[in-house]
């Protein structure tokens, strides 16, 4: 089953998006900066989710960690 048609799944990769693209912003800020619309453009919406919401960000991703160890 693919990510796409599994919530928890989906809610995952969405999260790890959020994650990768907050710290490839943290490292390489010109490259993020530059690339503002297009598609990379949804990666530079995600460091942008990610620098302003990490407690919540961290949170969600807390509660995934336990959620896929509970559940297997």
């Amino acid at each position: 089953m693919t990510a796409l048609f599994n919530f928890q799944s989906l809610l995952l990769v969405i999260l790890l998006i959020i994650c990768t693209s907050a710290y490839a912003h943290s490292m390489a800020p010109g490259f993020m900066d530059r690339n503002q619309h297009g598609i990379l453009g949804v990666f530079w919406k995600s460091a942008r989710i990610g620098e302003r919401l990490s407690p919540y960000i961290s949170i969600c991703c807390v509660f995934m960690a336990i959620s896929i160890f509970i559940g297997g």
